[in-house]
């Protein structure tokens, strides 16, 4: 068993560490307390908690909720159906953990599967250390007992941070080219350079990186739900656009650090966009566009964004810029580099 730490877990607003070390928990010889701030504690865990108790994890949440309290010594395994559409976070931190279940372990997935390029990643990882995976169609996973070894691994470059300079080269009809980054990875997010094509962008691609050169960019619209931490870039580079680009499919985004659909709607429109919110994304239509001081609402995208408008918009102010802290804590002086 893990040792259980002698303080309660603070997770901020960060939706993935809460999510998989709530399944880790359980893997602990004593209980183990897992909270995070106002924001988290107003995102919901309870399918992730309903699956672990089919598989025997005993926890206690705030009507499904954190904080979290997850017993320890208690993962048992067997079989668990877990709903697939509010986060594909819920079924990585099961299948991580469960090789050191007492059992093997079966889940099925309950609809339409969220976000399965992230699953595909965690499958490649657990398969590089050791652990293979049976999925059978995004529909069921079986996971037998194991053990993982240790290896030599290389992380990747981040697709989705990288898709703020993409983007920058897109709005200002600019030239940006990253390097570190995998063309062909596994990460969902890595399609952006693809969408900026469709846009009528210029996307040159080799082995190790992704060149973009701007030009005007047309509308699109897409079903965004296998790639939805991208959205906020999606939605700021379709303001520079000639008409109307459509985002759909991405229901989940409501439950992420802030309601990003709500969120993106006020402050497009503040920068001078018709933006029709829909249940499930969103209608964005530049119309003139203005100096703004946006809101970032504590999430780390809505900052990089947003600040990604301010190249090509003069007077946008973005509040609270430390929030990129969460994934990118260089990204401001990166960006200062473009003006080099």
């Amino acid at each position: 068993n893990l040792d259980t730490p002698k303080k309660n877990i603070f997770a901020g607003n960060a939706g993935t560490t809460m999510r998989f070390i709530t399944s880790l928990a359980s893997l602990s010889a004593g209980e183990v307390l897992i909270t995070g701030d106002k924001r988290m504690q107003q995102r919901p865990i309870s399918d992730l908690l309903d699956a672990l108790k089919q598989l025997g994890v005993k926890s206690e949440s705030s009507n499904g909720f954190p904080p979290v309290k997850v017993y320890g010594s208690s993962f048992n395994g067997g079989s668990a159906k877990i709903k697939g559409a509010t986060s594909s976070q819920y079924l990585s931190s099961i299948m991580m953990c469960a090789p050191y279940a007492e059992n093997d372990v079966e889940i099925t997935i309950d609809g339409e599967l969220a976000s399965k390029p992230y699953v595909d990643v965690t499958l490649d990882v657990m398969k590089n250390f050791g652990v293979g995976v049976k999925n059978m169609g995004y529909k069921k996973f079986i996971i037998n007992r194991a053990r993982y070894k240790p290896t030599s691994y290389k992380v990747e470059g981040d697709a989705s941070n990288a898709s703020y300079f993409l983007a920058a080269a897109a709005v200002t009809k600019g030239r940006v080219k990253v390097t570190n980054i995998n063309p062909d990875s596994m990460q969902g997010d890595i399609k952006f350079a693809d969408l900026l094509g469709r846009m009528g962008c210029e996307v040159k691609k080799g082995r190790d990186f992704i060149e973009v050169k701007g030009s005007k960019l047309k509308s699109i619209d897409v079903d965004m739900n296998q790639m939805p931490d991208i959205v906020p870039t999606l939605a700021v580079t379709s303001v520079f656009a000639d008409s109307t680009t459509v985002i759909r499919n991405v229901p989940n985004l409501r439950v992420k650090e802030t309601d990003r659909i709500s969120a993106l709607a006020k402050e497009l429109r503040k920068i001078g966009s018709n933006v029709e919110e829909m249940k499930d994304g969103l209608k964005i239509k530049r119309r003139r566009l203005q100096k703004a001081v946006i809101e970032t609402y504590d999430d780390h995208r809505m900052a990089m964004s947003f600040a990604v408008a301010g190249l090509a918009i003069s007077g946008i102010r973005i509040k609270n810029p430390g929030c990129v802290n969460k994934s990118f804590p260089q990204f401001w002086k990166r960006l200062e580099e473009l003006y080099k």
